[in-house]
């Protein structure tokens, strides 16, 4: 975001030097308005993902489940299996659009994500190595693990990316990543080639699933998404201040340092989890960024918490997707999430001009 961008935002001082407060309320009450109308999707997108599946449950047979509990076949379905899957899509996806706003903010690069910088393969990669080395099983397990391989995937990608003169420019980092993204896939290939019982284990982990997932990890992952949210949230005016690049940010008395290594803490925390709940799932933290910003503009007070309901409506829109093509069965997110965010991530990069942030 430039200068020119936050005066153009700034509210007009009439002859008179008192700002036009009405204008500036009807901008506040407008995009108040579009979150909430983002937020009633969000729950009609829910209420639909355990409608739709192998057993269609109508609308209104979805909501006496939720509220008759176990007592009828329909209630086994939506509670057991169907309400955690949408809770937990709910979550991790929210957690992935914060993740890409936080880290296409702090690198200044519009085409930066989790999956793009490598946050999650060393993440898959940690988790492979624990099933692999420790034989774990359990998702708690995974989640420490999986923290571990997303930081230091993090720090090899910003060292590698950060040498020689120019400094962490956005294209340094893609290529970085890229490198890193790489040499930990062909790691993670050799170590299930060889090794079938961790291939099993990692197999439909690795693509992305929301399949099969129960409500306890839900409660295991929720309070390490809940912190990472809220660091999130709270960098907002540190974030616009970033935007303006680094000189302008210490000008105005933002401490960069810190911006900084809360956000690294931020997204480890909230890829981390999302990353060993469901699997490595791409173009979520690349693709709502960019929607979110058409709505509400350069503004991180506005953009992380549309961000934070577009996410799962993206990621639960994909999943209701993969169970209606390939009913009975079901593609899974991952690849859903891919063949829809692809397209976007190519218009990205083909464009002459990207936006600035």
């Amino acid at each position: 975001m430039s200068a020119t961008t936050v005066a153009a935002e700034a509210p007009l001082a009439p002859v008179g030097g008192q700002p036009e407060k009405p204008i500036r309320g009807g901008v506040i009450a407008l995009r108040v308005l579009g979150l909430l109308i983002a937020l009633a999707v969000l729950l009609f997108v829910m209420l639909l993902s355990i409608a739709v599946g192998a057993k269609p449950i109508p609308l209104s047979g979805v909501v006496h489940a939720l509220f008759d509990g176990l007592d009828t076949v329909d209630g086994v379905v939506v509670l057991d299996l169907r309400l955690p899957r949408t809770l937990l899509g709910v979550a991790v996806g929210a957690a992935l659009a914060l993740a890409g706003v936080l880290m296409q903010a702090m690198t200044r690069n519009p085409l930066a994500d989790p999956g793009i910088l490598g946050v999650n393969i060393g993440a898959s990669t940690a988790v492979v190595l624990a099933i692999w080395i420790w034989q774990f099983t359990d998702l708690t397990a995974y989640v420490w693990f999986a923290f571990l391989g997303a930081g230091m995937a993090s720090v090899l990608v910003y060292l590698l990316g950060s040498r020689g003169r120019s400094g962490a420019t956005p294209v340094r980092l893609a290529l970085a990543g890229t490198v890193i993204s790489a040499v930990l896939g062909s790691l993670i290939s050799f170590v299930t080639l060889l090794n079938p019982g961790v291939f099993d284990q990692f197999r439909f982990w690795g693509v992305g699933s929301l399949s099969g997932v129960r409500l306890s990890i839900f409660w295991q992952v929720l309070p390490f998404l809940a912190v990472g949210a809220l660091l999130a949230l709270g960098l907002s005016g540190a974030l616009n201040a970033l935007a303006l690049g680094d000189a302008t940010a210490r000008a105005l008395g933002s401490n960069i340092a810190r911006t900084r290594v809360l956000g690294a803490v931020a997204v480890t925390l909230l890829c981390g989890a999302a990353t060993a709940a469901l699997g490595p799932i791409g173009f979520i933290g690349l693709t709502i960024p960019h929607i979110a910003r058409l709505i509400t503009g350069p503004d991180h007070r506005w953009l992380l918490p549309y961000s934070m309901v577009l996410g799962p409506i993206l990621l639960l829109s994909s999943d209701i997707l993969g169970r209606v093509v390939a009913r009975p069965g079901e593609i899974q997110v991952g690849i859903v999430t891919a063949v829809v965010g692809a397209p976007v991530f190519i218009a990205l990069v083909r464009r002459r001009r990207i936006p600035e942030l």
